[in-house]
Order: C-alpha cells, then structure tokens, then sequence
C-alpha cells in the first residue's frame, strides 16, 4: 500500500517506478494498493474530477485504489481564503462522481471529525469506505474510531509514532510547535522493554490492536522493515488502557476546519 497525495508532489515519481516494475514483471498493477487525495483546492465537485484525471495521469494508471478529500474544506487556488459556499456535502459528491466514473475504486475522508462524517452520511449515495485521521496514543479518536465502527468504515492511522520528524520538517508551519514525544513514553518503553521491542513497534501494535490500520513513514530501510515485525506479539486491552493512562491530549498537525 502506498500512501500519497496530489500536495505531496511525488504522484509522478510513484507512477514511474511502478511503470518500471510492471514492465520488468515484477509485479502486476493489482499487486498495489494505490491511496491518493484531493487537495483544498480543488475541493469542489469540479475540481475533485479535475484532480483526480491529472491523479491518474500522473500515476500513469486507470484507476485509484482510494482517493479522499485531503481536508473537510475548501480553499481558493492561491490558499488566500476559504470558499465557505462549499459544503462538506458538495465534496462528498464530487467524490462520488469519481466513484461512479470508475476511476477510485473506494472513497473516503481525511481529517474529518465525527459531525461532518453524519452530514456526509445523510446523503451519500455511495457509503464513506475509509476515514484517515491523525491518531496515536495522545489524540486516541475514541469517539471518531466508534462512529466508524457502528457504520464499518475502515479506520485509518496517521502520526502513530507522534510523527517525531515532523518539527524538522515543517517548523511553525500550520502552528506545528513542540510536541510530546511518544517513543520516551514510559508506559510505552515499559511495554517496549516487555516484548523486546522498539518503542516505534510498540505504538504501531497500539493502533493495529484496536482494529485501526497503520501507515508509518520512513526513508531508512531498516526501519521500514522494523516496522512489519509486528505480528509476533499483540497487546492486551489493559496495556491498550496503560498507553492512554497519561491523560495527556495533544493534537500535532492542524486545527477543525
């Protein structure tokens, strides 16, 4: 599964090596799951088709796995306002506009709370397939996670770890200040130390363990490949209880929107 989006700016370099990787046989086009977004501005049923043909283009593919909405908003071209006139009901159609056509495969959401999901859900023709929020020991989505499970929408993690590079990489942007840092959690290096596991593997088996899905992020190798040696153990509803237990909130990336 590879995780991108159209604000990333690597669609192209990701549809050109698995380009390469079909022609040389490797592997075959169903062998990857592709997850793409629409940025905020182009989040309004035209400009949703309009990003998801140049999506495909880019990835040099005729369909996308999944495409979400990036945001539960919309934005003029030059991000200098917001289009209040569109509603979180119009992104929703245009999303299934794209669905119909055949070019995503399953649809979703990113960075919605709960209330805009059930607006979503009282005209959908075509059900919300996946919600992808910012979740981890700190900022759990208790209410979110049940909202999804009554109405089986697949949960989907980002920042598990606490996104620990994320100051580095964008400081004070979107009002990212400093952050707790899971991975020195005692609770977390406790259980680390009980599984003989890297803290990093501890939060993922956090997530996976409550029925969320988990894309971590790294451009080490050898942590990528840490970061599938997760199947060897699992934790237990009170160690699950034990990583939340701190009673500290904190969300990393952005405000409601």
């Amino acid at each position: 599964m590879i995780d991108t989006a159209a604000v990333y700016e690597n669609e192209a370099a990701i549809g050109e090596e698995i380009r390469e990787l079909i022609k040389e046989r490797k592997i075959i086009r169903s062998d990857v799951f592709i997850t793409t977004k629409v940025w905020v501005t182009h989040l309004y049923p035209e400009g949703i088709m309009e990003s998801a043909r140049e999506s495909l283009r880019q990835l040099q593919m005729d369909y996308i796995d999944l495409l979400l909405a990036h945001m539960p908003t919309c934005f003029n071209h030059d991000m200098t306002a917001q289009k209040k006139s569109v509603k979180v009901e119009d992104i929703w159609r245009g999303l299934e506009s794209v669905y119909k056509k055949g070019m995503a495969r399953a649809i979703g959401v990113s960075n919605w709370n709960a209330e805009q999901i059930e607006r979503v859900m009282k005209i959908a023709t075509v059900p919300i397939h996946n919600v992808q929020v910012e979740l981890h020991i700190y900022w759990p989505q208790h209410e979110l996670h049940e909202l999804c499970k009554k109405h089986n929408i697949a949960l989907t993690s980002y920042a598990t770890m606490g996104s620990p590079g994320r100051a580095k990489f964008m400081p004070d942007k979107f009002g990212w200040k400093g952050a707790s840092n899971a991975l020195e959690d005692p609770n977390v290096k406790k259980l680390a130390e009980k599984y003989d596991k890297s803290p990093a593997q501890i939060l993922l088996r956090y997530a996976m363990d409550r029925g969320i899905a988990v894309i971590p992020k790294s451009v080490k190798p050898s942590r990528v490949a840490d970061n599938f040696k997760l199947f060897d153990f699992k934790l237990s509803p009170e160690e699950i209880k034990q990583l939340e237990s701190s009673g500290h909130r904190q969300r990393l990336f952005m405000n409601d929107l």
